[in-house]
């Protein structure tokens, strides 16, 4: 049997699931966004109205399709209110113990045929469907950050992902404006399992004095064509995130050309994050970056 999927729940308010929430209100779906608390899901609403009217002054966006986008996307303050969604997508923080803990909470307030979706970035799909009691319902659906610009979204079945549930959520993505890469589950899938070790070499790089922060980045900008820089780029991801995806390759894959840099530990243990927290490879406080290194 088909599965048509006409609400979407998201779990997480922040920049992942907030984009993921925008875009699909904008493609015409209802949506029900939840987060730890209802002062998180107000303020990632503000920063989705606050993208909107961007985008209506820049002339991309009416100030009537900004109000019916908005109209679309409900809080929810529990896992209740995903009642009657159709599928639920979790973009909570890349931590495997607390996802796990959501999926165990949130299945008990599912009707049966929801499925639902992880924007892991790196985690087994096989081993977080386990934890569930819907496997055959469970699938990867990585969203590229942020999620309103990108293109890509990667697809990952688990062992037991039904045909159905493939299906239905690559019709959804579609229905989203985004293009699909279907990638076997193995620890960072494609984009990461590629992306992350080179940001890794480049705080490496950093690390043994090969280059600054600035001539790194200026070197990946000018020499590889890259759009940003891989420490610009860290610090634009998170580096709290950088530095999980880079834990879970090394566990999962066993080999040490993924250990993660000291450099970016430390880093992360000082609570240099990157642009969330101000600091991270960059110094964001003023009015224009500065190099931390």
């Amino acid at each position: 049997m088909s599965i048509e999927i006409r609400k979407v729940g998201v779990i997480g308010a922040g920049q992942m699931g907030g984009g993921i929430a925008q875009v699909a209100a904008a493609s015409g779906y209802d949506v029900a966004l939840n987060d730890i608390s209802e002062e998180r899901i107000n303020a990632g609403l503000a920063t989705i109205n606050g993208n909107l009217s961007r985008q209506v002054s820049k002339g991309h966006l009416t100030e009537e399709d900004r109000e019916k986008i908005l109209s679309r996307i409900a809080p929810a303050v529990t896992y209740e209110h995903f009642h009657d969604s159709d599928i639920v997508i979790e973009a909570a923080v890349e931590n495997e113990e607390i996802k796990r803990k959501i999926f165990q909470a949130l299945c008990p307030a599912l009707k049966p045929s929801a499925i639902i979706g992880t924007n892991t970035s790196s985690i087994s799909v096989t081993r977080l469907a386990s934890t569930t009691d819907r496997p055959e319902q469970f699938i990867g659906i990585h969203f590229m950050n942020p999620v309103p610009v990108m293109q890509l979204v990667e697809v990952i079945r688990g062992i037991a992902t039904s045909e159905e549930s493939y299906q239905a959520t690559r019709e959804l993505v579609e229905r989203l404006g985004k293009s699909i890469t279907v990638a076997e589950d193995f620890p960072g899938f494609i984009v990461n399992r590629i992306l992350l070790p080179m940001i890794n070499e480049a705080i490496y790089t950093l690390y043994e004095g090969v280059g600054s922060v600035e001539s790194i980045d200026t070197a990946m900008r000018l020499g590889a064509n890259h759009p940003m820089g891989p420490l610009q780029l860290a610090d634009f991801i998170g580096l709290d995130t950088c530095l999980s995806i880079m834990q879970v390759l090394y566990e999962g894959l066993a080999d040490s050309k993924y250990r993660p840099c000291p450099l970016l530990v430390k880093y992360v243990e000082a609570g240099w994050l990157g642009r969330k927290t101000r600091r991270g490879f960059y110094d964001y406080r003023g009015e224009k970056p500065v190099p931390t290194r």
